[in-house]
């Protein structure tokens, strides 16, 4: 009898495998060893030290940048959730043609190279003669963060149904009450994985943030981009390190709370 074919057991798919895994995280494992570097120089280990992640932390300019960056990925999480929210219903509750097409709109800003985005969004910024300094970057953010927001709503929103939503209206709901004591509960996980993966997406923004922003609105990422090019410290791998542990803290919560979803 022949046997089906299982791809788990290709010759060398377990080293192809380790050798993506390595490609794609070594660089993160380096970066984050030599943040605990307590020599002047990047790639020469002088001894564990904290000493830079101090200074990044003491550093008035990163304190800034930070709280540009925590301001605009807050405002641009919320906004676009709130968005997402009645559009995954609309676009799941549509005719399959135009939730099809209104679908396809929403995903653009994924589909399309993000420089596209940015600088379409300059040029309509600049037409309009739009200098609203922090806004301008949330409006940026808030765009293109809504099919990240949307993506876990619409899914929980096709998984659950309308049955408790129809049993509710039989029991005369009004459509506010239905929304608020079935509708919202159902999507409460999907809603806080949108917003934590929305404003991770914010938060690590650099092509959008570099080419909208203005004067005194600089973030994070486009700051520690300015210090690579005045010239690579370990100042730069501590705040490199320090962006990639909350990412990724926010990444697992986002995470948990899909598996969480799941279970129920």
């Amino acid at each position: 009898m022949k046997r089906a074919y299982d791809p788990t057991h290709s010759p060398g798919l377990g080293a192809y495998v380790a050798l993506i895994i390595l490609f794609l995280y070594a660089p993160l494992a380096v970066l984050t060893v030599y943040s605990f570097n307590g020599g002047n120089l990047v790639t020469v280990w002088n001894g564990a030290s904290l000493r830079w992640f101090e200074a990044v932390i003491a550093n008035g300019d990163i304190q800034d940048a930070a709280l540009n960056s925590f301001i605009i990925a807050g405002s641009a999480t919320v906004l676009a959730t709130l968005i997402a929210i009645p559009a995954a219903l609309g676009l799941e509750r549509a005719s399959r043609r135009l939730g099809v097409a209104l679908g396809s709109l929403f995903a653009l800003p994924l589909l399309v190279p993000e420089i596209v985005t940015a600088v379409t969004t300059l040029v309509f910024f600049a037409s309009i003669k739009l200098r609203l300094g922090l806004a301008n970057l949330v409006i940026a953010h808030t765009v293109f963060c809504i099919p990240f927001a949307m993506m876990p709503i619409r899914a929980r929103v096709r998984g659950m149904g309308e049955t408790l939503e129809n049993a509710a209206r039989d029991l005369y709901a009004p459509p506010l009450a239905v929304f608020r004591r079935i509708t919202l509960p159902l999507l409460a996980p999907a809603i806080w994985s949108g917003a934590i993966l929305a404003f991770v997406v914010s938060l690590d923004d650099f092509v959008i943030s570099a080419l909208v922003g203005d004067a005194g609105t600089t973030t994070l990422p486009v700051y520690v981009y300015g210090m690579i090019r005045r010239g690579i410290t370990p100042e730069v791998n501590a705040a490199s390190t320090l962006m990639l542990v909350f990412s990724l803290i926010l990444a697992g919560l986002g995470r948990s709370l899909s598996r969480r979803r799941s279970r129920r």
